[in-house]
């Protein structure tokens, strides 16, 4: 592959890689969030019904 080439697919394909991977990792941290939150409920609920 020639230079214009590698430079046309890096303009093409770099920005949707970049996209993808900051939505990634603020999604990882908010679905962190939610598993905590479902163990906690679970907890509780077995408390509960003890």
């Amino acid at each position: 592959m020639e230079q214009t080439e590698w430079m046309g697919l890096i303009a093409n394909l770099g920005f949707p890689i970049a996209i993808t991977t900051y939505l990634l990792l603020r999604f990882e941290k908010k679905i962190i969030d939610l598993s905590e939150a479902i163990n906690g409920l679970k907890d509780e609920i077995q408390k509960k019904t003890k």
